[in-house]
């Protein structure tokens, strides 16, 4: 048995094509698949900014009323209403929003205009929430995936022993808690019980995220645990199904070690559904984090889209909500092009 040839190895070994082909570039055909997946993306986002923008114009009750209050005059609603231009019809306000959009014009803010803000734009509102989120998207997810990978990777390797079980069991546990559940506990223990966490957050003007690295430990890990749970289990299943492939039994017959076996063959061949779970877990992130920033009262693009609905500022919703459904579609191009990339086949298919 140990001359079995190595060609016999399946899908890890095959050969992958030429640099040219038929006197084209190789890259060709992924640049042709990451343009139909950008026009469709672009197709999605255009279908996805009306049914926001329908969505909030039909919801009952009046903007300028909401915003202004139930003291407001007759005149003060009418020119608030002028202002934001809600006079005019659905199909106007709606390609007027679009076209600022397009030239990079997010609105302006109902409320801030109310408050006779001297920056109403919506980019002055949203700008450093947007940028506190990222910040937390980026730490977690930074975390998330190499630990995702290794405890996958490990509870596969030692399949149906105490390890894996432990594993299974607590990602099993978690991926059922909802984050408030799960800030809630990590509040109970880490600021009740034990003192050592801040249970909210709080940056001041001009500091970030950073300057106070203690108050994110909490929602980082609020966000790890509930993420981590599915991309484990998917980590797990793909690797335990690659190592039971008939490619893998032939390596093992043929001396190649273990530890080569396990990365060359195994995780390599699981990397597809891993980097699928791991992208639908970073588009996870983006709900998650709406709510996990109003647990822990975070100034973060999820308080400023909850403070936005209750004060109804249909620019800002739509606006957020827009931003979200490009970071979700923008992350599931990005996992589509990493498998395209990381499989001969895939690429031999465009």
């Amino acid at each position: 048995m140990t001359n079995v040839a190595l060609d016999t190895l399946g899908p890890a070994l095959e050969p992958v094509p030429p640099a040219q082909s038929r006197g084209r570039p190789s890259n060709h055909p992924v640049a042709r698949f990451l343009l139909r997946r950008m026009l469709s993306g672009i197709v999605t986002l255009l279908v996805v900014s009306v049914l926001i923008f329908f969505t909030l114009h039909v919801i009952p009750g009046d903007v300028a009323r909401t915003i202004l209050g139930r003291d407001a005059t007759p005149q003060a609603i009418a020119d608030l209403r002028n202002e934001l231009g809600l006079n005019a019809s659905f199909l106007s306000q709606y390609l007027g929003w679009i076209g600022g959009l397009l030239h990079g014009d997010l609105g302006d803010s109902a409320t801030a205009l109310a408050r006779n803000n001297t920056d109403p734009a919506v980019w002055g509102v949203i700008g450093t929430p947007l940028r506190n989120s990222i910040y937390l998207a980026v730490i977690t997810a930074a975390l998330l995936i190499p630990l995702g990978m290794l405890l996958g990777v490990w509870a596969a390797v030692r399949v149906r022993k105490l390890g894996d079980h432990v594993i299974s069991v607590s990602a099993l546990t978690l991926g059922s808690m909802p984050e408030f559940l799960v800030a809630t506990i990590l509040i109970a223990v880490f600021f009740l019980g034990l003192d050592l966490l801040p249970p909210i957050v709080s940056i001041g003007p001009g500091e970030t995220p950073l300057s106070h690295a203690d108050q994110l430990v909490l929602p980082v890990a609020t966000l790890l645990a509930v993420c981590l749970a599915f991309t484990i289990r998917m980590v797990r299943a793909g690797t335990i199904e690659a190592l039971q492939q008939d490619y893998v039994a032939m390596a093992r017959l043929n001396g190649v070690p273990e530890r080569r076996v396990l990365w060359h063959y195994g995780l390599r061949n699981a990397l597809t559904p891993s980097v699928q779970a791991i992208g639908q877990t970073i588009q996870y992130l983006a709900g998650g984090i709406i709510i996990t920033e109003s647990v822990f009262n975070y100034p973060g693009i999820g308080r400023a889209l909850v403070q936005a609905v209750s004060s109804r500022d249909i620019t800002t919703v739509a606006d957020i909500t827009l931003i979200l459904a490009t970071f979700y579609i923008a992350v599931n191009i990005a996992a589509d092009l990493i498998v395209v990339l990381i499989v001969p086949k895939l690429r031999t298919a465009l």
